[in-house]
Formats: structure tokens, sequence, C-alpha cells
């Protein structure tokens, strides 16, 4: 499915597009409660857990003001279960050219060089995931990428954290990033909501756009 404006608005939406890996379902309303609570309204629920569909279609379903999207897309059946559990866009880390033209989702497709991303652009994509951010040259790279290619808009994920973000964030072809910092594990595990909703809160707060 090409991209649309719903692609364009979760990525303008916040800061910070989270990058959630959920053990349980148990788990899944109160880590979105949380995170809305903090101002994050773009969830992504990363496919890497066995509740992760039925935590997408619960989050879906009972929190409508969330914007909820599905991680870690591999192939045009992961972009349809996802869609039907309720998922408004996918995220994947890569970019293949059956992936590209599958048509369930809307898709946010991961890409590392300038060769990549000229690629997504033949396919229609030009909202596109920077990953693994910092290992494929962090900052640098993305603004040596943005020169020739300044269509491309990104939201760079893979080792992203409260130390580094704001430096991404200034870049003019990023639009927002995605992390895990702001819904750690630790914190789920010990029902730390209130912890998680301050981390995402200091997250909006500090690297939204001042004007």
């Amino acid at each position: 499915m090409p991209q649309n404006p719903i692609i364009e608005s979760f990525m303008k939406a916040g800061p910070v597009l989270p990058v959630m890996v959920i053990p349980s379902i148990e788990m899944a309303l109160p880590l979105a409660d949380a995170l809305m609570a903090g101002g994050i309204y773009a969830l992504e629920i990363t496919l890497r857990t066995s509740c992760a569909l039925e935590a997408i279609a619960l989050i879906a379903k009972e929190r409508p003001k969330a914007i909820v999207g599905a991680g870690t897309i591999l192939t045009p059946r992961d972009a349809e279960n996802a869609a039907k559990a309720g998922a408004k866009f996918g995220v994947s880390p890569g970019l293949t050219e059956v992936l590209a033209k599958q048509d369930a989702i809307c898709l946010l497709p991961g890409v590392a060089t300038a060769s990549e991303v000229m690629q997504a652009l033949e396919w229609g994509y030009n909202y596109l995931k920077f990953f693994p951010a910092v290992a494929a040259g962090g900052v640098a790279a993305l603004k040596g990428i943005g020169g020739p290619i300044p269509q491309a808009k990104f939201c760079p994920t893979g080792g992203i954290d409260a130390g580094n973000a704001a430096a991404f964030l200034a870049l003019d072809n990023v639009l927002c990033v995605g992390g895990s910092w702001v819904a750690p594990l630790q914190a789920m595990e010990e029902g730390a909501w209130d912890e998680i909703t301050r981390i995402s809160k200091l997250a909006v707060d500090s690297l939204a756009p001042k004007n």
C-alpha cells in the first residue's frame, strides 16, 4: 500500500515513536496508558512476542486515541496480520520488492544506505526508517544523505536514547526518532507505569520543537 497521510501524521505526532516489546498481554493497556499520559500517542508494537498481535488488537479497540502500529514487519503476511489486528501502520527493518508492493498496510520501511533510499523512493516511499541508526553512521550519515536526497524524511531507530535523540531531531530530514528507552522492560516488569509516564513526558517536553 502506498504511503499516505497516516505515515506523515504519526511521524509528526510527537518527537518519539516508542519501540514496544510487550512480554505479556496484561501489560498492553497499562503501557499504552502510561505512554499516552506522558504525551506519546503513536505506538509501535513489535511483532517479537507471542502476544504482539493480541496487544495491537486490544489497544486499537480500547484506546481509540492511540495511533497503533506494528513493528518488525518482515513479510506481506506480517503486514496482513497486523492490519487485521487493527494496526494503522507498519514498520520494517528493511525493504524488499515484495514487501514494497504489499497493499495490506501503510509501511514505514527501513533503509541504511543512500542506494536503499533511492530504491525506496522509486517504489513510492519517501518516509523512511533509518536503521540501525547509530551503527549505520548516525547523525553524520543522515546529514550526508540529506544533501543530495532532501525529499526523503526519516525516523532513525536503533541505538537512539535520551542522550543522542536531540542531535538526530536537529536534522532537517528527521521528523521523529524511534526508541525503546521510553518503555524500559524493567519498569514494565515491575509495573512502574508512573516511571514510564515520567520518562515519556520528559522526552516529549525536552525534544519537542520549541516555538
